[in-house]
C-alpha cells in the first residue's frame, strides 16, 4: 500500500481545504429557491400515489416537538376524492379577481394533513417542519406544491371520511406558473401580485432580517 494512502483518500472524500468535492444533486439553497407556491398545474402530468408516498416518507425522519409525532396523512390522487378536495379549498386569496386556479390548471393530487390530538403550539411546530420538508422533497423529485390553509375542514373530513381532523392540505403537481422573488423593505407590502402573467413574491431583504 502506498504511503499516506488513507490520508489521501480522506482528503478526496472529505476535502482538505484544497480538494474540490464533487457535489451530487441540488444544494439546499437551490431547493429553497425552487420551492414556490404554485396555484396552477399541468394537467398532462398525473401524480401517482407512489410519488405522494415518497413525499410523506420524509416525515418519519424529521424532528417532532416533544417527539409526539401526532401528524397523519391521507393521500389523494386523481379521481372523485380529488374533486371533493377541490370543492372545499380556496387558492389565490390575494388575487380574488383572477379566480385562481385558472380552468384546466387545477391540482388533482393532495396530501391531507391530520392530527391525532387537538391543534396546539406543538402541533403547529410539527406542521411547519413537516410541510417544508415535504415540499422540499417534492421539488427534489421535480414536482411542485402549495400549502392550503383556506379550506372547509368539516366538509373535507365528511367527504373523505377522515377519522381525524384535517389541519392543513398540500396540493402537489407539476407547476405551470412563472414565479419570481422580488426584494422588499420590511415596511413595504408583503402581498404577492402578478404582472403580465408573471407571479411575483416579495421577500424582505437579508439586511432587514438581521437585528
Amino acid at each position: 500500500m502506498a504511503d499516506n494512502y488513507l490520508e489521501k483518500r480522506y482528503d478526496e472524500v472529505f476535502g482538505n481545504g484544497k480538494t474540490k468535492i464533487k457535489r451530487i444533486g441540488h444544494t439546499l439553497d437551490e431547493l429553497l429557491l425552487r420551492n414556490r407556491s404554485y396555484r396552477g398545474f399541468k394537467k398532462e402530468y398525473v401524480v401517482k400515489r407512489e410519488e405522494l408516498e415518497r413525499i410523506v416518507g420524509v416525515c418519519n425522519k424529521i424532528p417532532s416537538a416533544r417527539n409526539q409525532q401526532v401528524l397523519r396523512f391521507r393521500l389523494v390522487t386523481q379521481g372523485e376524492a380529488s374533486q371533493a378536495v377541490m370543492r372545499n379549498i380556496r387558492l389565490g386569496a390575494a388575487l380574488p379577481e383572477l379566480h385562481l386556479p385558472f380552468p384546466g390548471t387545477e391540482p388533482e393530487a393532495f396530501i391531507i394533513i391530520c392530527s391525532t390530538i387537538d391543534e396546539n403550539k406543538m402541533v403547529d411546530i410539527d406542521l411547519g417542519i413537516a410541510i417544508q420538508s415535504m415540499l422540499l422533497k417534492a421539488v427534489e423529485m421535480g414536482l411542485n406544491g402549495i400549502t392550503i390553509g383556506a379550506f372547509n375542514p368539516e366538509k373535507i373530513k365528511e367527504e373523505l371520511e377522515l377519522p381525524l381532523n384535517p389541519v392543513m392540505i398540500l396540493a402537489i403537481g407539476k407547476g405551470s406558473e412563472n414565479i419570481e422573488l422580488t426584494p422588499i423593505q420590511a415596511n413595504e407590502s408583503h402581498a404577492y401580485y402578478r404582472v403580465d402573467g408573471k407571479h411575483y413574491v416579495p421577500k424582505v431583504t437579508m439586511k432587514e432580517l438581521i437585528i
